[in-house]
């Protein structure tokens, strides 16, 4: 009983960590109905740059907003050279493959400056757990959870009460209105892409303690948010949050009681028995579009 709790535990800190990077993707869909196929490339430059952060001797904690500036800096570019030219001639697909691109772009960088190799990130805390409800829990998954959870309110709030979140929320209800009444819906997008790359480099320097640093790691990381996004239903918040723990527990249970080979199999059929009954994803709402 106590392995099962552990493994929970395990599975809510990875699935939040999903639900930052599928955040992301919520964030870019509401302004411009597009999203950043390289989102999973965003968690990993934040990790290799926080990664070199570390080794220059920088402090965990202050490494964690320079490498959140840079994620916002690399939204923007993506944004930029990415999306912003599809929208412009409204190519219905044109920003995915530029953002596929991109997100290729960005990962041979990091293998140019960084190596294919993996490498171990030095969180703040020990490796000691701690005894929670009978089980070991590692305070870096405490930190996780703790950390994916406010980042996300931190978005929330800015949302709601700022007047450049009003004006977010402003696009993504209705970007013609909002442009109508003076809204700059261009540079709404271009900051919701910066926000969402945001998130998604917060998340490499948060999961990256707890597994390790490399190139290649942000593809698969950047495929199970998107099932996430799809599952949750990318119009819910709560959704995105929900569907990252189903995912994260249903994980580390194949993992451990059936094979590492097979962890992956669970969110890919969760993922198809929800688009088969619910294509809107478990929170999410059906639109109906007049013509």
């Amino acid at each position: 009983m106590d392995i099962f709790v552990q493994l929970i535990y395990s599975g809510i800190a990875l699935g939040m960590i999903y639900a930052v990077v599928a955040f992301g993707y919520q964030l870019t869909f509401s302004t411009s109905a597009t999203l950043n196929f390289g989102q999973g490339e965003a968690l990993m430059l934040g990790s290799m740059v926080g990664l070199t952060l570390s080794n220059l001797g920088i402090n965990y904690w202050l490494i964690i907003p320079l490498v959140c500036v840079f994620g916002f800096l690399q939204g923007t570019v993506v944004e930029y050279l990415g999306v912003r030219p599809a929208i412009k001639i409204k190519s219905e697909f044109g920003w995915i493959m530029s953002t596929i691109a991109l997100g290729i772009i960005f990962r041979n960088f990091a293998e140019n400056i960084w190596g294919r190799s993996t490498f171990r990130f030095p969180g703040p805390f020990e490796d000691d757990p701690i005894k929670l409800f009978g089980a070991n829990i590692l305070p870096m998954e405490i930190l996780v959870v703790l950390g994916a959870v406010s980042m996300m309110l931190l978005v929330e709030i800015f949302n709601r009460k700022s007047i450049y979140g009003k004006a977010v929320v402003a696009t993504a209800n209705d970007r013609d209105a909002a442009g109508l009444m003076g809204i700059n819906t261009g540079l709404v997008i271009t900051f919701s892409y910066a926000l969402s790359s945001l998130t998604a480099s917060f998340a490499g320097v948060l999961i990256s303690p707890l597994t390790l640093a490399g190139s290649g790691a942000g593809g698969a990381l950047g495929l199970k948010a998107f099932a996430v996004a799809i599952v949750g239903g990318l119009s819910s918040g709560l959704g995105i949050v929900v569907g990252g723990i189903i995912l994260g527990v249903s994980e580390t249970l194949t993992g451990f009681y059936v094979s590492t080979g097979y962890k992956d199999v669970p969110s890919l059929i969760i993922l198809l028995i929800v688009l088969s009954f619910k294509p809107a994803g478990l929170f999410g709402k059906t639109t109906i579009k007049k013509v």
